[in-house]
Order: C-alpha cells, then sequence, then structure tokens
C-alpha cells in the first residue's frame, strides 16, 4: 500500500519520517509574503519536520521569530549571509489560542 519503508507509520507519532530539510527560497519578496508563503508551505509539512527558509527581507528576523513564537513552531537557527537571512524552523503543532 505505502511504497515508502520508513514512513510505514504516517505522521502518528508526531516524528519526521526523515532527516530531509525542505528548503524554500523567498529572496526578492517583501513583507508580508515571506511569512504567508512559509506559512502556507508549513501547513503542507508533518510535525518536526526541518524547513530552512532563505529571505533578503530586512524585517524578516522579527518577522520569523514572531510567527515561530505565535505558531506553536521551533526557530532552530538564524544564520545571515551579505542580505540574505536564512532561518531553520522544525515545524510544531499548531497553537490552539
Amino acid at each position: 500500500m505505502n511504497d515508502k519503508p520508513d514512513d510505514a507509520g504516517g505522521n502518528m507519532s508526531g516524528k519526521t519520517s526523515s532527516n530531509k530539510v525542505e528548503q524554500l527560497d523567498l529572496t526578492g519578496l517583501k513583507c508580508p509574503l515571506p511569512v504567508l508563503k512559509a506559512r502556507r508551505h508549513i501547513t503542507q509539512m508533518a510535525v518536526g519536520a526541518m524547513l530552512e527558509v532563505s529571505a533578503d527581507d530586512p524585517a524578516a528576523p522579527l518577522d520569523f521569530d514572531h510567527f515561530c513564537h505565535t505558531g506553536g513552531h521551533h526557530l532552530i537557527e538564524t544564520r545571515t549571509a551579505g542580505d540574505v537571512f536564512t532561518f531553520c524552523i522544525q515545524v510544531g503543532s499548531p497553537s490552539t489560542n
């Protein structure tokens, strides 16, 4: 029924079924688009999965910090290279506030 041997249980345990980090390049987009597109992408991911987002909007560090805090996600790391910020996010459970 399922061709993926590592995903036999679906996402029942809440753990990611793979160590793969998904990449999302949002450079060139201005506030609020990077966070909105990241939120849309994260809704398609399993709890515990990792997403690495690149953005060059100067407001992105504050926006992603707030997004993760209010959305129940974990901002694992923020890196800066020139004008590009990279955010490593672990998908959490949606908040019920």
